[in-house]
């Protein structure tokens, strides 16, 4: 049942996970003795990341390979520790929580791994697999677990004979499926679903994205959804966040973040996606492949606004001073109704 505030007439979903100001930095070391002499560095993987997500409600997390996307996943879900910042789960923050603590959060925050091939034990079977799911927490008889097991292979649309499969021998699609059902078992609310529809054909990710809406709609599920893929994205979530660097630097609702986006990487990850680009985005975009739209060091982001040394826009203004200058890095800033732009020369 979802929980929801009134107030006077309208009624406003409750906010179920709220992540601020986090952040999660790396130790890189160069060499065996390197921590002697100091040769030590930092990657920000997360840096300064706030957002917050509505019960019953999907945030897409998109952004190239490396820029913290699934960091922030397994941070939030305490898999990897915060090095600062606050994450609060229904109300309760749980940053700094023992393992013991956390305890009864974990039941209602899961992940979908998006190598399920390591995720799920080769050597057992998928009804042991799901059976200790949903016994590592309470205490349940051969009955109870076999009419749980039947309702959740009825919620992911699997038949019962798979049941006796070990992971390899099933499809991709069917491995997802496992992953989504295992996450059910233990009762999550919330789930962070990294990377659920690659590697599968474009029929079975229609498949997996709808069993994901439909069952978020009978079951009230929330979740942080992580893809290269655009269009899935778009067409799954209800808010969208661009990484670049370890840096959220656009969010809005997707439709505005498709359509009406504001940031130059936002444009240019969007404009991907259309074969017929207006005359602004062709611009846009060939001004991209001038300005170094290359190869860039992602351990050892520059100063000031992290995307300036691949940004069409930075270049057609003449490389203003203030886009590099370690004392204006840009911050997200209100561009219209929720809708927020880190960028000091918005599009």
């Amino acid at each position: 049942m979802i929980r929801r505030k009134k107030i006077g007439k309208v009624i406003m979903a409750k906010t179920i996970l709220e992540v601020a100001n986090l952040k999660k930095y790396f130790v890189q070391r160069s060499g065996m003795f390197s921590s002697l002499k100091g040769n030590e560095g930092i990657i920000p993987a997360v840096d300064d990341v706030s957002f917050y997500i509505k019960e019953n409600q999907t945030m897409g997390l998109v952004g190239e390979s490396g820029c913290g996307k699934t960091t922030i996943g397994r941070t939030i879900l305490k898999l990897t520790p915060a090095t600062s910042g606050r994450i609060i789960f229904d109300g309760e923050d749980i940053t700094s929580l023992a393992a013991r603590q956390f305890r009864p959060f974990r039941k209602q925050m899961q992940i979908i791994f998006q190598d399920l091939d390591a995720a799920l034990n080769p050597k057992m079977r998928i009804r042991a697999i799901l059976k200790e799911a949903m016994t590592v927490h309470n205490e349940l008889s051969d009955a109870e677990v076999d009419r749980k097991i039947s309702e959740l292979l009825e919620n992911v649309n699997l038949k019962k004979g798979k049941l006796t499969s070990f992971p390899p021998e099933l499809s991709g699609g069917e491995k997802r499926r496992i992953g989504l059902a295992r996450a059910l078992a233990v009762g999550a609310r919330f789930i962070v679903a990294d990377e659920p529809t690659s590697a599968l054909d474009v029929s079975i990710q229609a498949q997996v994205v709808n069993l994901l809406k439909d069952l978020q709609k009978h079951m009230g599920l929330s979740y942080l959804f992580i893809s290269h893929d655009l269009r899935i994205v778009e067409l799954m979530s209800h808010k969208v966040a661009v990484m670049y660097l370890g840096k959220v630097v656009e969010i809005g609702m997707a439709d505005r973040i498709a359509t009406r986006h504001r940031h130059p990487y936002t444009h240019i990850l969007w404009s991907s996606l259309v074969e017929k680009k207006s005359k602004e985005a062709t611009s846009v975009s060939e001004g991209a492949r001038k300005g170094g739209w290359g190869v860039f060091d992602f351990e050892r982001p520059t100063a000031g606004c992290r995307f300036a040394p691949r940004c069409p826009v930075y270049e057609a203004n003449g490389r203003p001073s203030e886009c590099i200058d370690p004392s204006s890095e840009p911050q997200l800033r209100d561009v219209s109704d929720a809708h927020k732009v880190a960028c000091h020369f918005p599009l």
